[in-house]
C-alpha cells in the first residue's frame, strides 16, 4: 500500500501537469429555417453577415418575401412532373406556373417583375421587348379594360411566347458588378450555338468588412416553377461570394461578370 502511494506520487512529480487547451469546435451552419414561408424567413445569413438594408416597396423587398413552398417540397415542370434534385435547388418558389413549355428562364424573371410592378399598381412600366424588336404593354394589351390578375396571366402568356434571354437581355441594362443589387439579372442570349439563359439576384447579405454574398433564383428548360439555387462550390448554401472572379458557377449555368444586368 505504501509502496504505491510513492509510485503515484513519483509519477506526478516526474511529469508535471499541462494546461490542456480547449477547442472550440464549431457547429455547421445550418442555412435553412424549415418553418420559414418567404426567402427572408427560410434562409439563414452567414455568420457575421446580415441582410442589406431595402425599402418595403421595393423590388428586393418583394423578391425577398416570395412565398416558398413547405420545405423539402420538390419544383414541378410545368408538366405536374417532379424534378429532381441533385443538389441544384433548395426550395421551390411557391407560384403557379402554366402548362406546357412556358415559363423558362427569362419568363420566370419577366413574370417576378411583372408581378411586382402589378402589386405597386405601376401598370404603365409593364413592357417587354419581342423578338420582333417591338415592345409589347401591359396597357396596350388592356386597351382601356381595368387591370386583372387573370388579364395579367394572359398578357404574361401573350410575352412567353414572343420574348426570350435574347429580347430581355437587349432589354435590360449593363451594371458594373460591384453594383449589384436584389433584382438584378444574370443573362447572356445564347452562348457556343446553344440557349441562351438568365437567373436573377433575390437576396443580398453584407459584413463588418464590406464582404458581400448573394442569392440567386431561376426557372429552367424544360419549363419549370421558379427555385432558390444551391451553391455548388458549398453545397447547401444559398449563398453565392461576390467575389467570384471573372467566372460564376452556378448549379445550372456559368456566367461572365459583365453579364450581370438590371431593370433600372
Amino acid at each position: 500500500m505504501i509502496v504505491s502511494i510513492a509510485s503515484c506520487q513519483t509519477k506526478e512529480s516526474a511529469e508535471p501537469s499541462k494546461s490542456i487547451e480547449k477547442t472550440e469546435v464549431k457547429e455547421p451552419i445550418s442555412w435553412i429555417i424549415p418553418t420559414g414561408k418567404t426567402i427572408e424567413t427560410r434562409f439563414n445569413t452567414p455568420e457575421g453577415f446580415t441582410r442589406t438594408p431595402t425599402d418595403s416597396n421595393s423590388f428586393g423587398q418583394f423578391l425577398r418575401e416570395l412565398p416558398l413552398k413547405q420545405h423539402g417540397q420538390p419544383v414541378l415542370f410545368a408538366s405536374g412532373a417532379e424534378k429532381p434534385n441533385n443538389g441544384s435547388y433548395l426550395a421551390a418558389i411557391d407560384l403557379p406556373i402554366p402548362r406546357g413549355e412556358l415559363h423558362q428562364c427569362a419568363d420566370g424573371v419577366i413574370r417576378l417583375r411583372t408581378d411586382y410592378l402589378f402589386r405597386e399598381k405601376r401598370f404603365n412600366e409593364i413592357s417587354f421587348k419581342f423578338l420582333s424588336g417591338k415592345y409589347y404593354s401591359y396597357l396596350s394589351y388592356l386597351n382601356g379594360k381595368n387591370p386583372t390578375m387573370e388579364n395579367k396571366w394572359n398578357y404574361l402568356i401573350n410575352v412567353y411566347n414572343s420574348a426570350n434571354t435574347t429580347s430581355l437581355n437587349q432589354q435590360l441594362i449593363s451594371k458594373s458588378i460591384s453594383n449589384l443589387e436584389i433584382g438584378d439579372v444574370f443573362i447572356y442570349p445564347h452562348r457556343n450555338g446553344g440557349y441562351g439563359h438568365a437567373i436573377i439576384v433575390v437576396d443580398k447579405c453584407i459584413n463588418a468588412q464590406g464582404e458581400i454574398k448573394f442569392m440567386l433564383a431561376q426557372s429552367y428548360t424544360p419549363a419549370q416553377e421558379l427555385e432558390i439555387m444551391d451553391n455548388p462550390n458549398n453545397l447547401g448554401s444559398p449563398w453565392y461570394d461576390l467575389n467570384f472572379g471573372e467566372t460564376l458557377i452556378t448549379s445550372g449555368m456559368s456566367f461572365q461578370k459583365d453579364e450581370l444586368k438590371s431593370f433600372e
